[in-house]
């Protein structure tokens, strides 16, 4: 019943009443730090996203998985991730449930799954089947709907041609049939490396972080008091240990670090542009009021950089076509303000985004801000609830009260895992392992930067907590073991802990034959 005048209240809209089930816009970025948009603390203009999250609620404990492939399985499938994966081939998603509610659905980006979208529910797809691609270039699984897609322009650019077919998509679909329900799905690729950018965009960044990383974080954290999004009382944890401090950089390290900054903020700019011109369509088309979107990030900002000698003996910086430069440690630091580690890692770094909701129908929260913890494989139970469609058997649990009321709690524990990271969370406690290097325990109410370890004082309950999460871990898995797999030699990835663990990060420094290319001025 309950559940019942809840989407009976959201449907029930001013003036223009409709029986349709709402529009649904979902916006997944890429390796977006926490504190990146303007609304969660940060100095880069996102007047877009700043404006949806006035309008609507920002949701500051919003999870993800910590990583690209682990998130989407688990938005799609409605399940933790690895049962998500092992079943995906056999498993409803998402798209093919809401068919059942008549909608018409549209993947608009990076996909990053097995098989073809458009045999799993979605009736339109444009984007790149693999994990990234040239922003500029695009790559060979480019597709349109089922045919190899190659028709990358000297103007192409990745956030901007996705607005533009997201757009193409809203309104073809209002013409041909304006009381079908849409679903679109924006996977924008931005800000994943490579960091690339229209140059005029870098420019205005440029110069704009010779203060260093650190100085970027306490400004951003101050914000974000300022904001009300984290208590007065509350300190940033100590600095890593595997982190140089920015003095100590040299003036060519130094100048390169900023360009690659400016760079992840030029990106930031122009897919909050292409966002902001999503929204409008939607406004102009008259389907804004009757629409639910949601904005998140796939994971916690990516502190590797595995290629930059490459790139550098190439003659190619951050922002060049046909380079790929990665954020790197220092500014991953910076970007996941306030909390700890960062992509891959199941600390709060690594898999908090700072999400955005407006519900559809008149919205009772404006501005609001909702601490409440949700997990992406949430959203999955939560849509269905909300077009009035069954989610049994899902792992999720539906958020939708949250459209109704301030509170809602979810009643279970949340778990994570990905190579030697993972963690167990529930409503008071924390324990969360990094690199393979022994369980932390963290009160979660009272330390949500995982800055005291509380372990040794509390072997019962870590006894009790990590119990549970091998219980979960033998479910998922057919009752194997848990064996992590080292990040140590990957050729990706690296071990990232910031209490003795983490490989240290050794900046690039700007060689001399390519300075003058993009100076500060």
């Amino acid at each position: 019943m309950t559940r019942f005048f809840i989407a009976l209240a959201l449907l029930c809209l001013p003036l223009t009443a409709t029986d349709r089930p709402p529009d649904i816009l979902v916006i997944l970025v890429d390796d977006m730090g926490y504190s990146d948009l303007g609304c969660f603390g940060g100095e880069i203009p996102t007047p877009a996203l700043d404006q949806l999250a006035a309008q609507g609620t920002r949701l500051t404990h919003f999870h993800n998985g910590g990583m690209c492939v682990v998130s989407r399985a688990s938005m799609l499938t409605g399940q933790w991730w690895p049962r998500g994966l092992k079943e995906f081939k056999k498993t409803k998603l998402l798209p093919e449930r809401l068919k059942e509610a008549g909608y018409r659905n549209a993947l608009i980006g990076k996909w990053h799954l097995a098989g073809d979208p458009m045999d799993r529910g979605f009736d339109h797809f444009f984007g790149f089947l693999g994990g990234f691609a040239d922003h500029f270039k695009g790559s060979r699984d480019y597709r349109l709907d089922r045919q190899a897609f190659k028709n990358f322009g000297k103007d192409f650019y990745s956030s901007d041609a996705f607005a533009d077919r997201a757009i193409r998509f809203i309104e073809s679909s209002n013409k041909e049939n304006p009381e079908q329900p849409l679903f679109v799905y924006l996977s924008l690729q931005a800000p994943h490396n490579p960091l690339q950018a229209p140059l005029e965009d870098i420019r205005r960044h440029r110069g704009n972080y010779q203060a260093g990383w650190q100085a970027i974080r306490e400004a951003r954290f101050k914000r974000q008091q300022q904001l009300g999004l984290f208590s007065e009382e509350l300190r940033l944890p100590s600095y890593p240990e595997n982190l140089p401090d920015w003095d100590s950089l040299s003036p060519q390290q130094r100048d390169l670090e900023d360009l690659r900054m400016a760079t992840y903020a030029a990106m930031i700019e122009r897919m909050d542009k292409g966002i902001g011109r999503v929204i409008e369509t939607l406004e102009s088309t008259g389907r804004a009021d009757n629409t639910l979107i949601l904005f998140l990030s796939d994971n916690g900002a990516d502190s590797f950089s595995v290629v930059d000698q490459a790139m550098l003996k190439k003659g190619l910086l951050p922002g060049d076509p046909g380079s790929n430069y990665q954020p790197g440690t220092g500014w991953a630091y910076a970007a996941v303000t306030p909390w700890r580690l960062y992509k891959i890692s199941q600390h709060a770094g690594g898999i908090t985004t700072g999400a955005i909701i407006k519900w559809p129908g008149e919205n009772k929260h404006k501005g609001k801000i909702q601490a409440s913890p949700v997990h992406i494989a949430d959203l999955m139970p939560t849509l269905l609830d909300l077009v009035d469609l069954p989610a049994e058997e899902l792992d999720g649990k539906s958020f939708l009260p949250l459209s109704s009321s301030s509170e809602w709690v979810r009643d279970e524990p949340m778990f994570f895992q990905y190579l030697d990271n993972r963690a167990i969370r529930t409503a008071d406690w924390t324990l969360v392992e990094a690199d393979e290097a022994g369980w932390e325990l963290y009160d979660a109410r009272q330390d949500p930067f995982e800055i005291s370890n509380l372990a040794a004082q509390n072997p019962e309950l870590v006894e009790e907590l990590s119990g549970r999460w091998d219980k979960w871990w033998k479910a998922q898995n057919q009752g194997k073991t848990y064996i992590p797999e080292s990040s140590q030699g990957s050729p990706h990835y690296s071990p990232q802990g910031d209490r003795g663990t983490g490989t240290p990060y050794k900046p690039s420094a700007m060689p001399r034959k390519l300075s003058d290319r993009l100076p500060i001025e």
